[in-house]
């Protein structure tokens, strides 16, 4: 248990003792009883109107035929039966009855220990209190002392085999780990091992998980730390501590330091407000003395991470310090099924799991996402009585990670939920039929989090080039919902909010940073500054005239009612298709699979069916779709393709 329990009953137990000592003291048993003089009991035996004395020590106990008691004190160490011989009172038969009883030394201790309780009471508490005061002052005095949590390299741990999807950061870290087991391979050949390793990455990427296995690896005492704890209000606690916490890495040599979110304490200098005897440059200051001293045969090996790196200290990044930088990026899809399979094991998966499939839904997933998915998966089995977890899970889970649970209690108009289904259906058809988008996925128009409804599509493979061509139709299908609600409904709502600004992004990015505008040509426009202090970007800095800035506008909106135009051409020259798409969202709410693929191909025989909604306002604003995620999906339908963007002037 903790100490600090037993403290706190220690302190309880005394008070309990001297609450009963004062009612002791106060309320003593027999207090209540009369005294008699010696001389009176004397008289009364005298006259027979004494029963029984009992005799303790010094103290007797008289009862009278009565019923009185009285109590009395012997006044000399005579015994009491001489006394009463002696003055003609018979005892025994026929006489008083006379009982000696030796006196126990309990009794005799007892009351002087109920009288000094209390004292002993107040000299505990004042000890106590003493203590607390110690307690406290070395506090005061520890706050030098480095707070790492070291953990021995007995100790079961994280190894390689549990990290998955950064194969080349462990090839990298692979080297830290030979030269901790083997250091004199590398002595004999003159190589010096890095002193330090930055992990850069986005959250979630396993930079903390992969320092954890490179010391479970080697077997070597690692000790952790965050950046932020180094730092503290009193001036030169970080410095010590960085001290502290070196000096017992070197007494444990060879070991690892492990020091999480570094650009807590690792940015900049010269930008803080206190200018160099700021607490923070002063603990910096004392990190790079000591990864880089003049002691240079420590074989202690400092890891850091961060998602920040360009904010750091170019003296912190120098050779000598942080001589290597690994970088964990966003897994691909082998390395998200390989992630898929370490969070997987050991739980009991239905055979109708794809762990493939479900790597290639997850783009631009992270380690930990991916291991929330599993985890949300199994929750939801779990709520659905199930013993396996099946690929509707897995469904499931994916749709809640990126969207948030599903807001069935929400109730909607059927005017609403009819504008919903054609804006998700001209999302939607408009994706399938564009020749650079991927195969869509699924579509509902069940609300999730903030949104109304979504459509998601599934990329054939990771994408890390972009073409025009591409940029292209991503507009036309985001801007599909809006051109199906103009075309049927004869009106607009708020719900293309999220496509628009998402059309309006890509173009922007078109013509200012990829250059893939003919009329402005190959060339960027703005600069990005940034501020040190606040460690985050800026308004970007413009760099040209305000004629250029209204070709810029001319050309983003170019570009966007070129991709709006396209996206109506579709859904115009495919009315009766987007009609029975939307009638069946409205009856099933959720279409995807193989009944998706099967909607897309059906003939449509007919009128279409919703004719009779062509116009009209209206009833209320749906919900906002959401940035579609890509995904990948099989062979495409025979629908006839959509004609190519008109070329730029």
């Amino acid at each position: 248990m903790d100490s600090r329990w037993f403290r706190n009953s220690f302190v309880y137990l005394l008070i309990l003792v001297a609450v009963v000592a004062i009612f002791f003291t106060l309320f003593q048993p027999g207090s209540s009883t009369k005294e008699m003089e010696i001389s009176e009991v004397i008289d009364r035996a005298k006259n027979g109107q004494v029963e029984k004395i009992e005799v303790q020590g010094d103290i007797l106990h008289v009862i009278t035929k009565s019923g009185e008691k009285f109590r009395s004190r012997k006044e000399n160490s005579a015994s009491f039966l001489d006394v009463l011989n002696r003055a003609g009172v018979k005892t025994g038969e026929g006489g008083v009855d006379v009982v000696v009883q030796e006196p126990s030394q309990f009794g005799s201790w007892f009351p002087l220990l109920i009288n000094f309780l209390p004292l002993l009471f107040l000299g505990f508490v004042f000890f106590f209190l003493m203590r607390q005061a110690q307690g406290s002052n070395s506090q005061a005095l520890s706050f030098g002392k480095s707070r790492a949590r070291m953990f021995t390299g007995s100790r079961p741990t994280v190894t390689f085999a549990d990290v998955a999807g950064v194969d080349e950061a462990k090839q990298e870290l692979q080297e830290v780990v030979e030269f901790l087991q083997y250091p004199e391979r590398f002595a004999a050949l003159g190589a010096r091992i890095p002193k330090g390793v930055l992990l850069v990455g986005p959250p979630g990427t396993g930079k903390t998980l992969l320092s954890r296995a490179v010391a479970g690896e080697a077997g070597v005492p690692f000790f952790s730390i965050s950046g932020s704890e180094f730092v503290e209000m009193f001036v030169g606690v970080g410095a010590s501590r960085v001290r502290d916490l070196f000096e017992q890495a070197k007494r444990n040599a060879p070991c690892i330091i492990f020091v999480d979110e570094i650009d807590a304490v690792g940015r900049q200098r010269g930008a803080g407000l206190g200018g160099s005897h700021d607490e923070r440059e002063q603990t910096l200051n004392q990190i790079l003395v000591e990864m880089d001293g003049f002691d240079t045969n420590t074989k202690v090996i400092v890891l850091s991470a961060t998602n920040r790196p360009d904010i750091l200290d170019p003296a912190l990044l120098r050779p000598g310090r942080f001589d290597r930088q690994v970088v964990l990026d966003r897994p691909d899809m082998n390395g998200r099924k390989a992630i898929l399979e370490v969070h997987a094991k050991g739980k009991p998966l239905a055979p109708d799991v794809n762990l493939e499939t479900l790597a290639k839904q997850c783009t631009g997933f992270t380690g930990a996402d991916l291991a929330n998915l599993v985890n949300e998966a199994a929750i939801l089995a779990a709520r659905r009585n199930k013993k396996v977890i099946g690929a509707g899970e897995f469904e499931d889970a994916i749709d809640r990670v990126i969207a948030g649970p599903e807001r069935k209690s929400r109730l909607i108009s059927p005017k609403e939920k009819e504008i919903t289904a054609y804006h998700e259906a001209g999302h939607a058809l408009v994706a399938r039929l564009v020749p650079n988008a991927d195969p869509v996925h699924k579509i509902s128009i069940v609300a999730r989090g903030m949104i109304g409804g979504y459509t998601r599509v599934l990329p054939a493979e990771d994408r890390y080039l972009w073409t025009r061509s591409q940029f292209n139709d991503m507009q036309a299908w985001a801007l599909g919902g809006r051109a199906s609600e103009e075309l049927v409904f004869g009106e607009i709502t708020t719900g293309a909010e999220n496509d628009l600004d998402r059309a309006t992004k890509i173009a922007r990015k078109m013509v200012m940073e990829y250059g893939m505008s003919d009329r402005l040509g190959p060339r960027t426009f703005g600069r990005r500054e940034e501020l040190i202090f606040l460690g985050r970007e800026i308004a970007e800095q413009r760099n040209y005239s305000e004629k250029v800035a209204e070709e810029i506008d001319d050309e983003v909106r170019r570009i966007i009612e070129n991709a709006y135009n396209v996206a109506k051409d579709i859904l115009t020259a495919h009315r009766r298709k987007l009609d029975q798409i939307a009638q069946r969202l409205i009856q099933k709410e959720t279409l995807e699979g193989e009944e998706l693929e099967a909607l897309f191909n059906a003939p449509v025989d007919g009128q279409p069916v919703g004719a009779a909604s062509g116009t009209g306002q209206a009833a209320a604003t749906p919900p906002a779709s959401p940035t579609p995620v890509p995904s990948k999906e099989e062979k495409r339908g025979p629908l006839p393709q959509a004609t190519p963007y008109p070329s730029t002037p």
